[in-house]
């Protein structure tokens, strides 16, 4: 009969939680700086607008 490797087990599900939570910062992280680019963006938008003479 086979042994069960609990420890092994163990070890790759916290390996594919730190992979998981790593993933989810990065995204954080890009949705942060897309947030921050495009008030700058509308910004520019606004000057190029011919107003209305």
């Amino acid at each position: 009969m086979a042994k069960n490797y609990y420890s092994f087990d163990k070890r790759q599900k916290e390996l594919a939680k730190k992979k998981k939570k790593e993933e989810k910062r990065l995204r954080k992280l890009e949705r942060k700086k897309g947030q921050l680019e495009e008030p700058a963006d509308e910004k520019h938008e606004e000057e190029d607008l011919p107003t209305g003479e």
